[in-house]
């Protein structure tokens, strides 16, 4: 933790930070990297100057770290400002095809990126949109609220791979496997995802499977991947001296290539978590497996001490599977106040619904919100001992 720690150069600002779900610290090396890109001789993309083939590199090389940490076709990852950007360029596309009687499944447990544009493509094309509700109490999606809505007219189904208010992680697998047994395509959103589990985009069932970069210690950029023979099939809007080919036409403008070189940088600093040889796919997998083992003892610690406070309630099962985020208010103090106190305390734990609206609604806490505290790479025992002292004395 020492190493990892020394290489994020805004801990040295004394906060622990627990902000992760909204935006993780950077390590330096993905600050080198950003730097190295732009004070180097660039251009638009290209096979005759230095200049362009340098361009070129730095896509082709963002392409294949984000495959190998996906478990995808680099061919088919295509690169956008975020995930909600993304999102409404490919429900857009994808609504094309929709009419009347048409279909389409979200759920009440994902960030708004991952609904709105769906409901209001679906509305756009006269298309029906059905809800799949999770357990208040549990905080789990189960897949029968995703099946016991499905019908031969269902076009898409767009599901979360973690929850970013709670943690907990639908059955991805086996909601896509439902999806594409009625026909329907599977949009998956792994924002919260990707920075806590070894993420096989194949092996999920995804078709389209989005995640954004500064959640897991890179810059600010989004990112989907999809099968390139998909991708092929689709025809988005866009201007016609633009490339066609896949994935470069569902990319708008020139690409910004320092923050692609950030992206492969992050990629890189994540594969070398633990030492060792192996291809980066290999290292990558032992890698993010060990920052699993190590997050989880955190999150155990983390929750345990925060159920033992008096007048604090924790959201959610702590026996589900979930990522290692905790999502808590405290009686009689808004959460708001908390997040204030806290700061105070040189803690950084947000408060909020976190876009994550309909979620917030089920939960009676769309007004109020809540606190969110999330573990990342950097976070140690020290971290959490902190933001539970913390607690200890606005509970007292």
């Amino acid at each position: 933790m020492a190493a990892v720690r020394g290489r994020f150069p805004a801990l040295a600002e004394g906060a622990a930070h627990f902000d992760g779900p909204g935006g993780s610290q950077v390590p330096v090396d993905v600050a080198e990297a950003v730097a190295a890109a732009m004070v180097a001789a660039t251009s638009n993309r290209g096979r005759v100057t230095a200049a362009e083939r340098r361009a070129d590199a730095v896509v082709a090389e963002a392409r294949l770290a984000l495959g190998d940490l996906l478990g995808a076709d680099p061919g088919g990852i295509v690169l956008g400002r975020s995930m909600t950007q993304l999102t409404y360029d490919f429900a857009r596309t994808l609504a094309g095809d929709w009419g009347p009687g048409d279909e389409v499944v979200v759920t009440r447990l994902d960030h708004d990126g991952n609904v709105r544009p769906w409901v209001q493509a679906a509305e756009a094309a006269g298309a029906t949109v059905r809800w799949a509700e999770f357990d208040r109490e549990t905080a789990v999606l189960p897949v029968s609220a995703v099946t016991d809505v499905l019908s031969p007219r269902t076009r898409l189904v767009a599901v979360t791979g973690a929850s970013n208010l709670l943690g907990t992680k639908p059955d991805i697998a086996a909601i896509t496997a439902a999806a594409h047994e009625v026909g329907a395509l599977a949009y998956v959103d792994g924002v919260h995802l990707t920075p806590h589990a070894v993420v096989n985009v194949r092996a999920l069932g995804a078709d389209f499977f989005v995640c954004s970069q500064y959640k897991f210690l890179g810059p600010h950029l989004g990112a989907l991947a999809a099968d390139p023979a998909l991708l092929e099939t689709l025809r988005p809007t866009k201007l016609e001296p633009s490339m066609n080919a896949v994935p470069e036409r569902f990319e708008f403008g020139t690409l910004p290539y320092e923050v692609l070189a950030g992206s492969t940088a992050a990629v890189g600093f994540l594969a070398g978590l633990v030492p060792g040889e192996g291809t980066r796919r290999e290292r990558l997998v032992r890698s993010i497996t060990a920052l699993h083992e190590h997050e989880t003892v955190l999150r155990d610690r983390l929750d345990t001490g925060l159920r033992a406070l008096p007048r604090v309630h924790v959201y959610g099962d702590p026996a589900r599977d979930r990522t290692p985020t905790a999502l808590f208010t405290v009686d009689g103090i808004p959460p708001g106040v908390v997040y204030e106190r806290l700061a105070l305390a040189g803690v950084n734990a947000s408060a909020g619904s976190f876009y994550a609206i309909e979620a917030a609604r089920s939960l009676g806490i769309q007004d109020t919100g809540a606190v969110r505290a999330g573990i990342a790479p950097y976070t140690d025992e020290s971290d959490v001992d902190r933001l539970l002292t913390g607690m200890a004395e606005i509970t007292a």
